[in-house]
Formats: C-alpha cells, structure tokens, sequence
C-alpha cells in the first residue's frame, strides 16, 4: 500500500504533541524530557530532535498554537452586532466548551508561562491580551450602552476570565451537569456580576 508522503512524520508529530500535553498537564514541564517523551510514542529521543530541536520550542509551539485555536473558536462563535449581552453568552459558553475539551492543554498553558524565555513569554501574553481584549471590549460597548452596570470593563474582564477558566479544576464528564448546562450557570453569574440579566430572567 502507497504510503502517502508526510504522513507519518505528521503522525508521529501528533502523538508527540498529544503526549507532551498530557505528561506536561500530569507532572509539569520540568519532569519530562525529551527522553521521557520519545518513550511515551516508542521512538529513539534523538528522533523528536528533527520535530522541535528544543525542548521549549515544543512548550512554546504548544501553548501559541491553543491561544490561537482559542482566538479562532472565538472568532467562529461570536454573533457580532449590537447585542452586547447575546456576545458575552456566547464569549462565556465558547470559552468554557473550549477550555473543557482542551483540559490538559489549558493547564500547560496557564501553568507553564513561566516556563518560557522572555521573548516567548512576551509572544503569548500578546496574544492572551488580545483574546482578553474581546472581552473587554464588549463590556466596555454593553456598559456605554447602558446594558451593564460595571465601573471597571478591564476588572472586571479578569474577574470574567478566572472564574469561567476555572470550570476545568472541577468538571467532569460524568458529573451531574452537562458542559451545556454548566454553561448556562455560569452565564447567569456573568450576568449577575455585570449587573445585568440572563434572556430567561428578563421582563
């Protein structure tokens, strides 16, 4: 059978990043090495050498690569226009669905910045910043429009951003609650904490 060309080295690259996610999440970047990796995929640890030549251009290529995928989720979810209360639901159920399904990448992520030389560090926070900017700007636009009730958009957004990040510390699948419903709640609380009302409980 014709091997189509790439394809395992892409293979291999996957199982290398998935592995790398889930040891990183377990233990901390730190404890695994690139010896301890190659052997979590079967491989020689000279092999994951031609896929990232250093062990932090794996953590730096694993964390850019999950805000960007965020910012992209985003970007897919947001249903625009002037309802600045339609938007953060939908920021904060985007954000929660994303952070579920990704729980050992979102713990690398938030852990592990201080894991990454200078530079780096300033790369992602740059695009955490632009993520949070989101945020920040429909509460701004909700709050000139009068529909929220807050003193301080870019508190507030951090305030926003902890607690729904937070549903991974406690979440889990086979828990009462769906991620759907898990959702709903916590848009209920955002709009509590911004001084407005979820649809449901208007009128």
């Amino acid at each position: 059978m014709t091997r189509t060309a790439g394809s395992f080295g892409e293979r291999t690259e996957a199982a290398l990043r998935e592995a790398a996610v889930a040891l990183m999440a377990r233990h901390g970047y730190e404890a695994v090495s690139m010896r301890r990796l190659a052997a979590e995929i079967g491989l020689q640890a000279a092999a994951l050498y031609k896929y990232f030549p250093a062990k932090e251009d794996l953590l730096f290529t694993l964390m850019r690569e999950h805000m960007e995928a965020l910012i992209a989720a985003w970007q897919a979810a947001d249903p625009g226009g002037a309802d600045q209360t339609r938007r953060l639901a939908a920021f904060v159920e985007n954000h929660i669905v994303f952070h579920v399904e990704r729980r050992h990448a979102t713990h690398v992520s938030n852990m592990e910045l201080r894991s990454l030389s200078p530079a780096r560090l300033t790369a992602i926070l740059r695009l955490r910043s632009s993520y949070e900017k989101e945020l920040r700007q429909i509460l701004r636009e909700g709050a000139a429009r009068g529909g929220f009730a807050i003193d301080d958009p870019a508190l507030t957004a951090m305030a926003i951003i902890q607690m729904i990040t937070g549903v991974i510390v406690w979440f889990r699948p086979d828990e009462k609650l769906s991620v759907a419903e898990v959702a709903e709640k916590y848009h209920r609380m955002t709009m509590r904490l911004v001084g407005a009302r979820a649809p449901a409980e208007a009128g």
